[in-house]
């Protein structure tokens, strides 16, 4: 007796042909309907409900409260996440590439939390910004809180220490009876809101007080859900990752004099510079640790490190994107290791404009590991020491400068932006307390590799645009109008000259007049946040901040997800094995991967910005000089002079008059003694409180 076949699911069920069916329907349409046009008498359900699932998932297609299924551009829907404000209020950022921020007021938010992916209908525009209202919740961003605990009639609460979640969660179930009123925990949500009569949740961990950078380590992890081990299945394909050999089919360049410059704390080592002098000019090479050789595509390695997005770091460790066997070890680009690589051989003439570039799997041997500073020292100061441990890669670190001081120029006469902005530099003391938080120093040596990283990528970028090939790009639109018209007000307060074209040359010639000023810091800050945020995108839109036609991330693929991409989809092309990703698979990826860029960054920044307070925290009473940095209508903040951080000057400590704020010329001002304060002014200021666990660092006028 023959065994019947299994009925298969039409082949033309797939997402790109059930959008079809559903754009040619003009309307929404329901589930039946939809099994009917694709399988008439027969079930596809189980195949039909995964593929409306995923569409839904990315936002392509809504479902309705009738249980129908409609394009959700087509029924003035948009999805994205919900970023909220201290006010309740929020926004919403598309997922689609190159929509605008939508308004949702708090009482259009409906049961939706900051970080939820939402679904929100297109109401108004006012003032030619949209506002909406959320009609759906499509993933809520964590099921975990931190939060203070607060009792109310007998009952438990956590308050959560973020402000932008404006919600109490009842605590059920067993409860610690030692447990107190104003202790910082991590809680499990049971109950979301909207779901039950009051939001619901567990208490998993009472924290400590956050009296070290290990502890508040430990914090952010859990506020931002870091995560905090590899899988199994991921440490063991990095074990059998490791152990590959791939010497054969590569360009030899052990013989050239690589090295890699870095931070005296780096481990990781992702590139390894080269320079040779030319009749004409230069030759760079740019060497990238060839990651791809080693995560393949579609493993648990590669599915954990997508999940990721990048490495975190924190002042005294580090979350990495990959295991240590590989991002420490085989990735890792060590002094006197053969190591494999994805060279970029770019020519330079003696201008520094580029006029060739070539792309090859590789093996080099790095010759030494360098710091910043040792260049600095042995290059730019000429200090004999220096000079003499650097002997032997002294020429090529000489013709590295020289080069890189071509390329900067070439890029500055082109208009690109070069912010001057100082990073902190956490100094901890043997027992992992913080000893001091001193402006980072610029170097000319960090200048050296940022003008080579940034000729490699642009030279990636030009090179999948010349064969019209998708990649994860990376693009910085212009900044909007009313952001570049408040920067011009800033500007006239401060007296200094712009002219009004909104180019990316006009504005580096702004930071070039007030470079060596007292308002350096401050133009340069408020220049930053006038600009939007760079992010990844499938097709090239050019680079505003850069002036650069194309660019993209090629270089750090040890600790940057886009990066590798970047590699298998230039091996692909070196190969002739074609595109590596699709269009849509690389939309789906970008939009993940600039929210996860957002979230850690957003979480790198609490870090510091907690660190800071923590310092500030045995010298409350002191005396410190500072510049006033920011205004708002609450106070102002003020950077001091001494010491990277900055603190707030509350409105209601000015005791000597009424103030009020005057937004268009930045500052505030006495009603009866017109005494200003304004961004760019000198104070002299008292440390009145500093409180780590309400992140909460105020001054006072001394």
């Amino acid at each position: 007796m023959k065994k019947r076949k299994k009925k298969e699911a039409s082949p033309q069920l797939t997402e790109e042909h059930l959008l079809k069916v559903l754009l040619g329907a003009r309307r929404p349409v329901g589930f039946d309907e939809l099994e009917n046009v694709f399988a008439p008498g027969r079930s596809i359900r189980k195949d039909l409900k995964r593929l409306l699932g995923s569409l839904v998932e990315k936002g392509r297609v809504t479902q309705l409260r009738n249980k129908r299924f409609g394009i959700t551009k087509e029924m003035n829907l948009i999805t994205g996440t919900l970023w909220c404000t201290r006010s309740g209020n929020g926004f919403v950022i598309p997922d689609s590439e190159g929509g605008k921020d939508i308004f949702v007021s708090s009482r259009n938010m409906g049961s939706a939390v900051h970080g939820d992916r939402v679904t929100v209908r297109l109401d108004r525009y006012f003032r030619g910004k949209p506002e909406g209202k959320i009609i759906r919740i499509n993933e809520r961003k964590s099921n975990i809180i931190i939060g203070f605990t607060k009792f109310y009639n007998n009952n438990l609460y956590i308050l959560p220490e973020d402000a932008r979640y404006n919600i109490e969660y009842c605590v059920k179930g067993t409860v610690n009876t030692d447990i107190s009123s104003g202790r910082l925990v991590v809680a499990e949500v049971t109950a979301f809101p909207g779901e039950k009569v009051e939001p619901q949740c567990r208490i998993s961990k009472v924290l400590g007080d956050l009296t070290s950078v290990s502890s508040i380590g430990k914090f952010i992890e859990y506020k931002h859900s870091l995560p905090r081990r590899f899988t199994r299945a991921a440490e063991e394909d990095s074990r059998a990752a490791a152990a590959r050999t791939g010497l054969t089919g590569r360009t030899d360049l052990r013989d050239l004099k690589f090295v890699t410059i870095d931070g005296e704390h780096a481990k990781d080592f992702d590139d390894a510079v080269c320079v040779e002098r030319t009749k004409d000019g230069f030759i760079l090479y740019v060497a990238i640790a060839d990651v791809s050789h080693y995560v393949h595509k579609g493993s648990s390695l590669d599915r954990e490190a997508f999940k990721r997005g990048t490495s975190v770091y924190f002042p005294d460790r580090a979350i990495p994107m990959l295991p240590k066997v590989l991002s420490t070890g085989i990735c890792s680009l060590n002094p006197l290791e053969d190591r494999l690589t994805v060279t970029a051989k770019l020519r330079f003439n003696s201008r520094g404009m580029i006029t060739g570039s070539s792309f090859h799997p590789c093996v080099i041997r790095s010759a030494m590991r360098l710091t910043y500073s040792a260049v600095e020292k042995a290059v730019i100061e000429n200090d004999k020491r220096a000079r003499k441990k650097l002997d032997a890669v002294l020429g090529g670190l000489t013709d590295m400068a020289e080069l890189a001081g071509l390329i900067s120029k070439a890029r500055e006469e082109r208009g690109s932006i070069d912010f001057d902005l100082p990073e902190p530099e956490v100094i901890l003391d043997i027992k992992g307390g913080v000893k001091s938080i001193l402006r980072a120093r610029r170097l000319f040596s960090h200048r050296i590799i940022e003008e080579f990283m940034i000729a490699a990528n642009e030279s990636v970028a030009n090179l999948f645009v010349s064969k019209n090939i998708p990649a994860l790009f990376r693009i910085h639109e212009p900044p909007e109008k009313e952001k570049l018209k408040d920067f011009e007000r800033l500007l006239q307060g401060l007296g200094v000259g712009y002219k009004k074209t909104g180019s990316p040359r006009a504005l580096q010639e702004v930071l070039g007049n007030v470079s060596g000023t007292n308002y350096e810091f401050i133009v340069n800050r408020v220049l930053l946040r006038s600009m939007k945020q760079a992010r990844y995108f499938a097709r090239n839109r050019g680079h505003y901040g850069l002036s650069s036609e194309s660019y993209l991330h090629f270089t750090s693929p040890i600790r940057r997800y886009p990066d590798l991409v970047c590699h298998r989809v230039l091996k692909g092309i070196l190969s002739g094995n074609g595109p590596a990703y699709s269009e849509e698979e690389l939309a789906a990826m970008a939009n993940h991967l600039s929210e996860r860029e957002r979230l850690i960054m957003e979480a790198e920044r609490e870090l510091e910005d907690r660190i800071r307070i923590l310092y500030m925290k045995d010298k409350v009473g002191e005396i410190f000089d500072g510049v006033i940095s920011h205004v708002t209508s609450f106070g102002f903040f003020v950077e001091l002079t001494d010491v990277f951080v900055e603190g707030l000057v509350l409105l209601s400590s000015l005791e000597d008059d009424y103030y009020h704020y005057q937004e268009e010329r930045f500052r505030i001002i006495g009603r009866r003694t017109k005494k200003s304060y304004r961004i760019g002014d000198a104070a002299k200021i008292k440390v009145v409180l500093s409180d780590v666990e309400s992140k909460r660092l105020h001054f006072e006028l001394a």
